[in-house]
């Protein structure tokens, strides 16, 4: 295998030249800190993803440009479910020596590829030699008006929960790949999330204040949910018949209930309202699955009509 060929500030200055600059960036890549131009009355949103080879991807899986753009929507994601709108984004990326250069060019081509969708500029970041594999630390950078930032920590009692798209497509395409199975068009479309849509349909709840707590689908519908029940004090009810399982295959097969449960990696938005929310939102599918109580533990609702306990079942780290 061929390592990589270029010097630190080779690819620094390739980098460089690939990136594009924005209206939000004074100062972008080549100054020892980014200078970045905040709108008036806006306050700022900071949030960081590591993605790390054999954690988040494998190479003889995932091709290069889909690593990069999931690298950037991981954070783009989190923008969303602030309601906020991206401004810049900073990436911090490792590599072993023994990494093909090409393999660094194709997945810098995905990231910067999403960033431009976007309008978002590639403002700074860092280049290491890792002892080891590939680690790529992705910061965003948005901005929200002044109070107006969507949290996890404002669902009440009786509020309505909803869910953009469909889930447990992505833990579908992985469990194929796990088996040696091909992953074909039918899909690797669950593979590529659509961040700009979401983004959207984020910054459509948050003008009109029809959210009252958010969060992106990143680690499981399960696990994600008990996150805003644990910050906004409150329980949840959900109904097993009502969640949008994801399609695929050649025959379009719902997923399995556990799989858009558990799954994770949907990059969908999970959001309260004490408002009726329309079905489409800025071109998305909105759905609504169930509700909050007053009491903190959170249940599945079968179809019989009969509850079960929902535990958290998605990703987390550390965990035995």
């Amino acid at each position: 295998m061929i390592g990589m060929p270029l010097s630190e500030k080779e690819l620094i200055r390739q980098i460089r030249r690939s990136a594009r600059g924005g209206k939000s960036v004074v100062t972008g890549i080549g100054d020892d800190c980014a200078v970045l131009r905040v709108p008036p009355g806006h306050e700022l949103l900071v949030t960081t993803d590591f993605t790390i080879e054999n954690v988040h991807f494998r190479r003889d899986w995932h091709p290069p440009e889909l690593v990069g753009r999931r690298c950037l929507t991981r954070g783009l994601s989190d923008i969303a479910a602030m309601g906020g709108e991206p401004l810049a984004a900073f990436l911090s990326l490792a590599v072993a020596s023994d990494v093909p250069q090409k393999w660094v060019n194709r997945f810098l081509k995905g990231l910067l590829n999403l960033a431009e969708e976007f309008k978002v500029p590639l403002a700074g970041g860092d280049t290491a030699q890792s002892p080891g594999g590939i680690q790529a630390d992705i910061v965003v950078v948005g901005s929200v008006p002044k109070g107006k930032a969507v949290l996890r920590s404002g669902a009440k009692a009786g509020d309505r929960i909803y869910v953009t798209g469909e889930l447990g497509g992505s833990a579908a395409a992985l469990a194929r790949l796990a088996e040696s199975k091909p992953v074909g068009a039918a899909y690797s479309r669950h593979l590529r999330p659509r961040p700009l849509a979401r983004v959207a349909v984020g910054q459509w709840l948050r003008r009109r204040g029809v959210a009252s707590a958010m969060i992106d689908l990143s680690d499981g519908l399960s696990t994600d949910l008990e996150h805003i029940c644990e910050e906004s004090r409150v329980g949840a009810e959900i109904e097993a018949e009502a969640i949008p399982r994801a399609r695929v295959g050649l025959g379009k097969k719902r997923v399995a209930l556990e799989l858009a449960l558990h799954g994770g990696d949907d990059y969908e938005l999970l959001f309260t309202s004490a408002a009726t929310v329309p079905s489409v939102v800025a071109g998305v599918r909105v759905t609504r699955i169930g509700r909050t109580t007053r009491s903190e533990p959170m249940r599945l609702i079968g179809k019989d009509g009969k509850a079960r306990p929902l535990k958290p079942g998605g990703w987390e780290h550390f965990k035995a």
